[in-house]
C-alpha cells in the first residue's frame, strides 16, 4: 500500500468528502486518484490540518495511523518549523489577569492595557506580546487550568491565520462573548471558521469568521507540577 493510497483511507475513515478534503488542505482536485508517495510540503498542509495522522504510518506505513496529538505535534513541527519563529536570547514577557468583562480586545489595545501582574523571562522563545493563565480543559491534556500560555497577537485577524495552529480567540455569538484556546482550521466555506479541542470531549464548532474580535497565536506554555 502506497502514501497515497493510505491517505484515502484516512478520508474514508474520517467520514469527509474529497472535495472537503481538498478544501481543508489546500491540495489540487484530483490528488487523492493518483499513485505515489506524498511529498513534504504537501505532509505540512495535511498534517497542520489533521494533527491526529501519524505521520510515520502515512509515508512509511509504520505504525497506527492515528496518534495522540500531543506526541504527533513535535514531531511534526521539528520537521516543519513555524516560518513565523524566531528565537530571542531573553524576552521579559509581561504576565496578565484576564478581566472576562473587558476581553481580549481590551487587553490588546495599546491605549487601555492593563497592568501585569508579573513578568516571565524565559531563554531563546519566539517573540511573545504576553501571557495569560488557562482556564477551562477544552484543550487538556496539552494545557490544563492554571497554566500559561504566551502568546503573540495577530493583528490582521483572519487573514493571517495560519491553519491548524493552537490560538487564543475572542469571539461574539448570539450577543453573547466567549474567549477560549482552540486549534483554527477552515471551516466549510470562507466565511467560517472551525474550532477544534484537543479535549476529545469537546466537539468541533464552526463559527463566523467576521464573529472573531481579537486573536492571539499561542508560542509556549508553562505548566507548574508542584504547589509550592
Amino acid at each position: 500500500m502506497g502514501a497515497i493510497e493510505r491517505l484515502r483511507q484516512f478520508v474514508e475513515y474520517k467520514g469527509i468528502s474529497k472535495y472537503q478534503f481538498y478544501k481543508a488542505t489546500g491540495l489540487a482536485n484530483g490528488y487523492l486518484d493518483r499513485d505515489g508517495s506524498v511529498g513534504s510540503d504537501k505532509c505540512e498542509k495535511i498534517l497542520s490540518q489533521y494533527p491526529e495522522l501519524s505521520l510515520e504510518w502515512l509515508v512509511l506505513g509504520v505504525g497506527d495511523m492515528l496518534r495522540d496529538i500531543e506526541t504527533s505535534i513535535p514531531a511534526i513541527q521539528e520537521q516543519f518549523p513555524l516560518r513565523t519563529d524566531r528565537t530571542i536570547g531573553l524576552q521579559s514577557i509581561p504576565l496578565y489577569e484576564l478581566d472576562a468583562t473587558a476581553g481580549l480586545v481590551s487587553l490588546f489595545d495599546t491605549k487601555s492595557r492593563q497592568v501585569p501582574i508579573s513578568h516571565l523571562q524565559i531563554p531563546d522563545l519566539p517573540p511573545c506580546d504576553g501571557a495569560l493563565y488557562v482556564r477551562g480543559d477544552s484543550m487538556y491534556p496539552l494545557l490544563k487550568s492554571g497554566d500559561i500560555v504566551l502568546y503573540k497577537e495577530i493583528p490582521n485577524g483572519v487573514q493571517s491565520i495560519l491553519w491548524g495552529e493552537m490560538y487564543l480567540l475572542s469571539f461574539t455569538l448570539d450577543g453573547e462573548d466567549y474567549i477560549t484556546i482552540k486549534y483554527i482550521q477552515k471551516g466549510d466555506d470562507e466565511r467560517t471558521v472551525r474550532l477544534v479541542s484537543h479535549n476529545p470531549h469537546h466537539s468541533p464548532k464552526d463559527i463566523p469568521a467576521d464573529s472573531i474580535r481579537a486573536l492571539a497565536l499561542v508560542k509556549a506554555s508553562v505548566r507548574f507540577n508542584t504547589m509550592g
